[in-house]
């Protein structure tokens, strides 16, 4: 795929939403003819399900060696996705994406990469004996991915524009221990 349609593609639809996405929109942003995108895509839902899938990566498991460096790690993707680049992307999606029937494969595949690596986090520290049996891998996660979330979606723009990798992980460490605190003093 052409880096500037996909970029184009998923700018356009983070800005506009999906009912001012067309192909000819993105043509022009993209500074090519449209002629040549429909070439390569015969609509708009195949052509922005595939700048998705190239430009919005999935939350993935990591395995730092503590539960807390893996969580500080999952927090810190979920802020890189929903206040990075394309995080107005990642939102919409999220918002929009049932109603559009490829958009809502591209949405459940990452809904259900970021599902089971935030649950194999959980369920890997108390395995280790790093949280207690008793913790509600849910709560625990609610907790954690909806904050993350939250923290992106109330960012004022100029602070999110700002945003650096080292303030991203500075506020996931932060965060995480924070929440960390709470879950270790529940349930000891």
């Amino acid at each position: 795929m052409n880096r500037r349609v996909a970029v184009a593609a998923v700018e356009l639809f983070g800005e506009k939403g999906w009912a001012s996405f067309s192909i000819e929109a993105v043509a022009r942003r993209a500074g090519v003819g449209k002629a040549s995108v429909y070439l390569r895509w015969s609509d708009k839902e195949e052509l922005l399900a595939e700048a998705l899938a190239m430009r919005i990566g999935p939350i993935s498991d990591v395995d730092t060696g503590t539960v807390r460096g893996d969580l500080v790690e999952l927090v810190r993707q979920l802020l890189d996705l929903y206040a990075g680049d394309h995080g107005n992307a990642a939102l919409r999606l999220s918002l929009e994406a049932r109603s559009i029937p490829r958009l809502a494969e591209r949405h459940e595949e990452m809904t259900q990469a970021q599902v089971l690596a935030a649950r194999a986090v959980v369920r890997r520290g108390i395995r280790r004996g790093e949280l207690p049996e008793a913790t509600s891998v849910t709560y625990l996660l609610d907790a954690l991915c909806g904050g993350a979330m939250n923290h992106a979606l109330t960012l004022p723009a100029a602070v999110r524009a700002s945003l650096s990798q080292e303030g991203i992980a500075e506020y996931a460490r932060r965060f995480v221990d924070f929440v960390l605190a709470s879950v270790l003093v529940d349930t000891a």
